[in-house]
């Protein structure tokens, strides 16, 4: 018989609850209702219907958490992967984890440290499972494309900020390739259905938006969400690589790989997500323009 009080049944612990899509599901949770505690690297100020806790995964040992029954992860993987053993209490039931689809874009990349992190986030992948397969947790690992949200992604934002700068974007071979970018709202909304959904239990799915654009396309709308004209120039992957090696300190995070991608198709099939658990994300049409952005979150 299952002795745990109500307010259990139903206790959340959301780590990045700071983050891009943890912010969307601290949100969520607390209109629902439910008791959420929220983990946080940095001090948070009160927030009503979230009780914050602060901690690192990069310390497991100091983890101290009250009891709950479903997990998520919205930050790093890997670091869950180590911290995982020391969160699974007798109260947890579920957790659900964020990866990504670059498990599978990016296994090919010429880039080393790519490579490595691709190594490494595959391995704390099964690391989770492996965790709470022994504890009898059941898990759900979801693998979004390309995450964005206005003014607050590191995927879109930042090229937008660098049409912004520059007035046009070049792209690579024309840039033919396909995406599915991904709204984090909608991210964290497929998270709690999942985590509600008895055929989510030990499965992993790939979270595309609702569109497959060509990279172009998708640039073009970033272009039509600033109320800018469209002004985008091919680059022959050659030439690409010799102005990124020029460009680079300019941008010390990018890599040339980055560039390359955009010939490539990256497009995963919703339809394992979809029937599971009702994932339905929106359109890609993104808003840059900071007082038409404000008018759509008030």
């Amino acid at each position: 018989m299952d002795n745990t009080t109500a307010n259990e049944r139903t206790s959340n612990l959301v780590i990045g609850g700071s983050g891009l899509v943890g912010g969307y599901i601290v949100e969520h949770l607390v209109r629902r209702g439910e008791p959420v505690y929220a983990m946080s690297r940095s001090p948070r100020p009160a927030t009503s219907g979230v009780e914050w806790i602060q901690a690192d995964l990069q310390e497991p040992d100091t983890l101290r958490v009250p009891r709950f029954t479903t997990l998520y992860c919205t930050t790093d993987a890997i670091l869950l992967a180590d911290a995982l053993p020391h969160l699974l209490g007798p109260a947890v039931r579920r957790v659900v984890a964020f990866s990504s689809t670059s498990v599978l874009t990016k296994q090919d990349t010429e880039v080393a440290e790519e490579r490595e992190t691709i190594r490494k986030l595959t391995a704390a992948e099964q690391a989770i499972v492996t965790a709470c397969t022994r504890q009898g947790v059941g898990w759900t690992i979801l693998r979004p494309t390309l995450i964005y949200a206005e003014g607050r992604d590191t995927n879109i934002t930042p090229l937008s900020r660098l049409i912004r700068r520059f007035g046009f974007m070049p792209l690579v071979g024309g840039a033919p390739g396909l995406r599915q970018p991904v709204h984090a709202e909608d991210l964290a909304i497929g998270a709690i259905a999942a985590a509600a959904s008895p055929a989510a239990v030990s499965k992993f799915y790939a979270l595309p938006g609702a569109e497959t654009l060509s990279y172009r396309e998708m640039m073009g709308r970033v272009f039509d969400g600033m109320r800018r004209p469209r002004r985008m120039v091919p680059v022959p992957p050659g030439l690409w690589r010799v102005i990124f090696a020029v460009a680079k300190p300019l941008f010390p995070s990018a890599n040339v790989a980055m560039g390359i991608r955009m010939m490539k198709n990256m497009t995963f099939d919703a339809t394992p997500a979809v029937e599971d658990f009702g994932w339905k994300p929106r359109s890609f049409h993104p808003v840059f323009d900071e007082r038409a952005r404000q008018v759509r979150t008030t």
